[in-house]
């Protein structure tokens, strides 16, 4: 894991190996279909203004809703669904809820549930399918294999798995496609977290199971016939979602189902005539596999910051209108209360949405470069987001660093006084919009640390937190008037050379794992925005 993350680093002048060059005839289909797998159309729930964002921020601020089609229409739609489809000349490409770097979406999602009415009369595990919004059936279940699949967990409940399509992302960005899969990954886990708890119900992420037996659940343990290698999905995450107010012990619980592969229906769309291989994706993957049960939770509490109050919005329009922003204007600031109120958001707590879903205590930290924040000055910032891990982070540091509070109640620190754009947009791989935002951010993750305690799969593991904190920096930017964008092109060691002492980076004690930026965005006059399921609502107006 050490030597593909060190192999596919950036640097100023030499790139980690890609392409060279976008093969569009090749480019992937961006929606998986299960071919021959019958499909349920969900409900098209429009963004209204209950709940409020700020209300979803908390861990039972929603009433829960009852487990019904309604319901789960609405968690998709929240979750994974198309928000616009964007149009520049005759090329139309559609946005989703969760973000993906390059708008490439390698993440899929599968749902499994017990029989729910309007749904189906039977258990059973199916795909999501966004740009028709509906599920595909891939496997019928037994009342006895759900009793069985759901032992130990709350009641009602369901279970979402996430998986990965490397290809999505390397048909682009080559070698280091596989870190995008992963910080996808955790905006998804973000999107679940968040359209769970705008229905009163809380995503748990199940550690126990291991990646094989998740490819079984999922009837994934092969590649289909003809299928390359590179467009398999590829199993990562499993949540259980469940009421709030339900009490059960994740860490007990284990997976001990797996359906006979012949029972699973339809056979998956080919998303390229041909692919190109990069072998140390492959190599990667199999290194950093979760062969063993259990993860972070084992020993680590979460931390005690206790959550903020937010901005009196309603969470679905805020979660629909989110977009990454491709520009910034140069002069749009915040105050300074609503940049501390962004970074109380990043802190996890005690019933704090999306950071109750993450088991274990925050292996991520982030440096700031402040631009553009009404009584802050410019300068470098550095948030710590577990209590007791700040005098060892201190001692990681460039021993040069002031260290002085910016709040006596917040982790956050100056390290350095001044103007950081030019720093901020040359660690960015020179991208200017690292430097015309209102902020900047580098995510720094305690990668020795991990692998040693929980094995090569923390890897990955690391890369999710890193995507959750994206997703709430994303809707934090939404809340607070402005748009974020997340970064994936950056320099590792040179921003390892600014922030640390020699020996932290060159041991990967913290490591660069993903860049942010926030700010007034530019809008291209060129693009046209149309409506994310018009083709849906005029096949129906058809058939009537």
């Amino acid at each position: 894991m050490l030597a593909y993350h060190a192999r596919t680093r950036h640097h100023p002048g030499r790139y980690a190996e890609g392409p060279g060059y976008l093969d569009w005839e090749q480019q992937p289909d961006p929606f998986r279909r299960w071919e021959g797998a019958p499909a349920v159309p969900l409900d098209l729930v429009p963004p209204g203004p209950a709940p409020r964002y700020e209300a979803a921020c908390r861990v039972g601020g929603v009433p829960p809703r009852p487990l019904d089609r309604a319901a789960l229409s609405q968690l998709f739609m929240d979750a994974l669904a198309l928000t616009a489809w964007k149009k520049a000349g005759d090329a139309t490409w559609p946005l989703r809820v969760d973000p993906s770097s390059g708008n490439l979406h390698p993440t899929e999602g599968y749902l499994l549930a017990p029989a729910v009415a309007g749904l189906s009369e039977a258990p059973g595990i199916w795909h999501y399918q966004p740009h028709a919004h509906a599920l595909e059936q891939r496997c019928a279940l037994t009342e006895e294999e759900w009793a069985e699949l759901s032992a130990g967990l709350p009641a009602p409940c369901v279970l979402v798995a996430l998986t990965s399509i490397w290809w999505r992302e390397s048909w682009k960005y080559g070698e280091r496609a596989w870190r995008y899969c992963q910080l996808d990954l955790g905006h998804c886990l973000g999107t679940f977290a968040f359209a769970a708890a705008g229905l009163g119900w809380q995503a748990h992420l199940l550690e126990g199971p291991t990646d094989p037996q998740l490819q079984a659940l999922l009837g994934l343990a092969r590649a289909a016939p003809g299928q390359p290698e590179e467009e398999r999905d590829r199993p990562e995450a499993l949540l259980v979602l469940a009421p709030a107010d339900a009490a059960f012990d994740a860490a007990a619980w284990r997976l001990i189902l797996a359906p006979a592969p012949g029972r699973f229906l339809g056979r998956p769309n080919r998303l390229s005539a041909e692919v190109r291989a990069w072998p140390v994706i492959a190599q990667a993957h199999e290194a950093g596999r979760k062969l063993g049960e259990g993860g972070p939770t084992d020993a680590d509490p979460p931390p005690p910051w206790v959550e903020d109050s937010g901005a009196a919005l309603g969470l679905r329009p805020l979660v629909h209108q989110r977009r990454s922003a491709v520009d910034m204007d140069g002069h749009t600031g915040i105050t300074r209360a609503a940049f501390l109120q962004v970074v109380r958001r990043l802190l996890p707590g005690q019933g704090a949405v999306p950071w109750s879903s993450l088991p274990g205590r925050p292996r991520v930290h982030l440096a700031f470069f402040v631009h553009r924040v009404a009584d802050l000055a410019p300068g470098l910032y550095w948030l710590c987001r577990d209590p007791e891990a700040a005098a060892a982070q201190r001692g990681l540091l460039d021993p040069a660093f002031r260290w002085e509070p910016v709040e006596p109640d917040l982790p956050l620190f100056l390290l350095r006084e001044g103007d950081q754009r030019a720093v901020a947009q040359g660690l960015s791989c020179g991208q200017a919009i690292a430097a015309d935002g209102v902020f900047a951010v580098a995510m720094l993750g305690e990668l020795a640390l991990c692998l040693q305690r929980w094995g090569p799969w923390a890897w990955r593991r690391l890369h999710w937190e890193a995507g959750l904190i994206g997703q709430v920096l994303y809707l934090e930017a939404e809340a607070t008037g402005i748009r974020g964008t997340g970064i994936g092109c950056f320099f590792d060691d040179p921003t390892h050379q600014l922030l640390l002492r020699p020996e932290a980076w060159r041991e990967d004690r913290l490591v660069d794992l993903y860049h942010f930026t926030a700010g007034g965005p530019v809008d291209d006059p060129r693009l046209q925005t149309l409506p994310a399921y018009a083709h849906r609502e005029g096949a129906a107006q058809g058939r009537s």
